[in-house]
């Protein structure tokens, strides 16, 4: 079974997203933000990753950064799941290794269509 990290700031959006990700199969972890979820990157093996754009202590293209410093992260899916659709803000987010862009908010039948493309 594959998992998930889903961070995100809004516990709204991690319990959303989590309960769409279980549904289809998928185990789900969860952090606070992106410091937490570097954490936990470094604690288990993730086999996707799920980030908020905006979030406190790191934001989601430095965790992007970060979690692609990690040799066993380097090649792993990571969504930005946002409400921030400014072309700048995408290309910064690709230049440091992110897979792909969703703008919040989601329908979760597309939000697992999005992730069953990305992950290998």
């Amino acid at each position: 079974m594959q998992t998930v990290l889903i961070a995100d700031d809004s516990s709204t959006i991690r319990q959303m997203a989590g309960i769409c990700l279980r549904q289809a199969g998928y185990l789900v972890v969860e952090a606070v933000d992106g410091k937490d979820a570097l954490e936990k990157l470094k604690m288990q093996k993730v086999n996707f990753l799920l980030t908020d754009l905006y979030m406190p202590l790191m934001d989601g293209i430095e965790l992007t950064k970060q979690a692609r410093a990690l040799i066993q992260y380097r090649c792993i899916p990571i969504l930005i799941l946002t409400t921030e659709a400014l072309t700048a803000r995408k290309t910064e987010g690709q230049a440091a290794g992110v897979s792909g862009w969703y703008v919040k908010p989601f329908e979760p039948t597309q939000l697992i269509k999005v992730i069953k493309r990305l992950m290998p």
